[in-house]
């Protein structure tokens, strides 16, 4: 059989048996190499039936971190049971591995396409909101104010989602901050790489901070060290006087021995 030896489980001169388990070393195949995950049991019927229908579902296979594709394979096929603890079934996908970065015991993230929604609407999810109404999100009009919008949602993989119904393309949604918005509030739109510009880096030198802070800073950074400055200080004084003057008392006004 082909694949990658081990280490060696035995070292010369030790005794070996032939009812050993181990052996001297053991070969894992992993020319091609199987890939076990779980579904939640809800899209489990989406699963089927391709599969019964005699399709290969592709799977792809990405690092802890989701940053790069370890390999492509296809779908096998599906446990005979649900665990109920988790309300998961396992799968099962094999891929060929030619280039060897699946290893066994790896952890993966697997993806693995069920269908294909052409010209969908998508949104981030971070613009999905939850509540009495159901799933909804905060529309933008073209005078700056927000609106409740109720939408169903169709598919996601993880960072957007689909909507099925309820939005059309090139509407505007509210993605952070929507915790504090109100139907007809006023919003302002920010760009992310403005607002990443101007603010200041928390690498920045301490003595450059101290400078900026007697001597005025600019933009909002200024104004809130300027504001906090005079109250902090004028309060530590005014605690200094009275602390000075508490002190001072008892030893003008108190009991003084009388001269014998």
């Amino acid at each position: 059989m082909s694949g990658r030896i081990g280490l060696r489980q035995v070292d010369p001169g030790n005794i070996v048996n032939t009812g050993d388990t181990n052996g001297i070393a053991l070969i894992t195949q992993i020319q091609p190499i199987a890939v076990m995950y779980t579904i939640p049991e809800d899209n489990l019927p989406s699963v089927l039936k391709k599969l019964n229908a005699g399709e290969k579902l592709p799977v792809q296979a990405w690092d802890r971190q989701v940053r790069n594709q370890l390999g492509d394979g296809t779908l096998l096929t599906t446990d005979n049971q649900i665990d109920t603890t988790t309300g998961t079934v396992k799968l099962k996908a094999v891929f060929p591995n030619e280039d060897g970065m699946l290893f066994p015991n790896q952890f993966v993230n697997v993806r693995t396409r069920v269908d294909t929604l052409r010209d969908a609407t998508v949104i981030p999810v971070a613009a999905i909101q939850r509540g009495q109404q159901g799933t909804f999100v905060y529309t933008v009009d073209e005078a700056s104010k927000v609106k409740v919008q109720v939408v169903t949602l169709g598919p996601g993989d993880g960072s957007r989602n689909a909507v099925l119904k309820g939005l059309e393309p090139g509407q505007r949604v509210v993605v952070d901050g929507a915790d504090r918005l109100k139907e007809g509030m006023t919003v302002e739109a920010v760009d992310p790489a403005a607002r990443a510009a101007a603010v200041v880096p928390a690498s920045q030198p301490r003595g450059r901070g101290r400078r900026n802070r007697d001597g005025g800073a600019s933009g909002a950074h200024a104004d809130a060290s300027g504001a906090a400055a005079p109250g902090a200080s004028g309060a530590a004084g005014e605690h200094r006087r009275h602390r000075d003057a508490g002190a001072s008392a008892p030893g003008a006004d108190g009991p003084r021995r009388q001269p014998q």
